[in-house]
C-alpha cells in the first residue's frame, strides 16, 4: 500500500525468554511507525513492541509512532469490580514511558481509551469499510435488519442500520462469568429478514453463536455476522461451524489466513488501505480527515523529502515474526 521495502530488525529470544531486539540500520532524526497487533502470544508481543519503541527512542529517532490495529487488554477499560485492574491503562502508560510519541489504532473497544494516553491518538473506524461490505456482498441487503448482540454495541449499530436506512433490533444477555452467556432476549422483530449482527470483536463466538440461533429460532431467514476484531480464541472456529451463523466477517487488524482453511465461513474485509493512509497523513501533516473517510482511492505519494522508517512485528496482514520495512520518498 506504501510502496516501501520492509527495514532491517532482528527480534530473538534468550534462554530465559528475554526479548532481545536489534535495530539493523540508523533511525536517526527519522519518522518511525512500528506495526503491532495484540494477538496471539499478546505479552510477548507487547514486550516486544514496548523494547522496539525504546530502541529506536535512544537511536534518536525523530518521532516512534505505534501503530496498533488492535488495541491490546482494551477489555479491561474500568473498574467493573472491587480490586480489578484497569490494564488498558496501564499498557497506554507503558507505551508512554517506552517512548511512543503517537498511536494509531482501530476501533478501540471503548472510546474513553483514548484518555489514558498522554499522547496524541487517533482512532480510526472500520464502520465504512463495512458499510461496502454489506452493500455489495450481503444478498438482499435491502430487507437486511442490523442487530446489536448486547446493549453495549447499541450506538454502533444504531449508526450502521441509519447509513444503511435499515431497522435495528437489540439482544439482551445475562453472563454466568466472562466469555459464557447463560440466556439472550431479543427485542425487535427479525422475523422474513436477512439479520446482520456486528460487534467490534469476537473471542470466543459463544455470543455470536448464541445470537444466531436465538435469531433463527425468532424467524431470520439467514444470519451473517459482522466484527472489526476477529479474535477467534478457544473453541471459536468449532462454535462457528455448528452455529446458524451464514457468515462471519471479520477485519484483518488480527492475522487469521490459517483460520480461514479450517472454517469456510468466515470472510475477510481488508482494511490495509485505511492504515496505510493514516501513516501517510500522518507523515506528510495532511489536514483531511482520516477516521471517516469512506474508501481509500489514488496512490500513495510521498511528497516529503525525509525518510520514514516503518517497524513492524505482527501486524495487519504480517506473520507474527518480527519484521521492519523501511519507506523511501521518490
Amino acid at each position: 500500500r506504501l510502496g516501501s521495502d520492509l527495514a532491517n530488525v532482528t527480534v530473538a529470544k534468550y534462554s530465559n525468554q528475554e526479548t532481545a531486539v536489534t535495530i539493523g540500520e540508523s533511525v536517526r532524526d527519522e519518522d518511525v511507525y512500528i506495526i503491532q497487533s495484540g494477538c496471539g502470544e499478546i505479552n510477548d508481543h507487547l514486550m516486544e513492541l514496548l523494547i522496539m519503541i525504546n530502541a529506536c527512542k535512544t537511536a534518536s529517532a525523530r518521532r516512534v509512532t505505534a501503530v496498533l490495529p488492535c488495541f491490546p487488554y482494551a477489555r479491561q477499560d474500568k473498574k467493573d469490580k472491587s480490586r480489578a485492574p484497569i490494564s488498558a491503562k496501564l499498557v497506554a502508560n507503558m507505551l508512554t514511558v517506552a517512548g511512543a510519541d503517537h498511536v494509531i489504532t482501530m476501533d478501540l473497544h471503548a472510546s474513553q481509551i483514548q484518555g489514558f494516553f498522554d499522547c496524541p491518538v487517533d482512532n480510526l473506524y472500520g464502520e465504512p469499510s463495512v458499510l461496502r461490505y454489506i452493500r455489495e456482498n450481503v444478498p438482499d441487503h435491502k430487507n437486511a435488519i442490523i442487530v446489536s448482540p448486547d446493549a453495549g454495541g447499541a450506538k454502533r449499530a444504531t449508526s450502521i442500520a441509519d447509513h444503511l436506512d435499515l431497522d435495528f433490533a437489540l439482544i439482551h444477555k445475562e453472563r454466568k462469568k466472562a466469555n459464557e452467556v447463560s440466556r439472550m432476549v431479543l427485542v425487535g422483530d427479525v422475523r422474513d429478514k436477512v439479520a446482520i449482527l456486528v460487534d467490534d470483536m469476537a473471542d470466543t463466538c459463544g455470543t455470536l453463536g448464541l445470537a444466531a440461533k436465538t435469531l433463527v429460532d425468532n424467524g431470520a431467514s439467514s444470519v451473517y455476522a459482522i466484527v472489526i476484531h476477529g479474535v477467534l480464541s478457544g473453541k471459536a472456529l468449532d462454535v462457528i461451524n455448528n452455529s446458524k451463523l451464514t457468515r462471519v466477517v471479520v477485519t484483518n487488524t488480527i492475522p487469521h489466513a490459517e483460520k480461514k482453511k479450517l472454517c469456510p465461513k468466515l470472510d475477510t474485509i481488508d482494511v490495509s488501505a485505511v492504515l496505510a493512509e493514516a501513516i501517510r497523513r500522518t507523515h506528510n501533516g495532511d489536514w483531511n480527515r482520516v477516521s471517516n473517510d469512506s474508501e481509500f482511492k489514488g496512490k500513495l505519494l510521498w511528497r516529503s523529502r525525509q525518510r520514514v522508517a516503518i517497524a513492524g512485528v505482527a501486524g495487519v496482514a504480517i506473520a507474527a515474526a518480527a519484521v521492519v520495512f523501511v519507506v523511501r520518498n521518490a
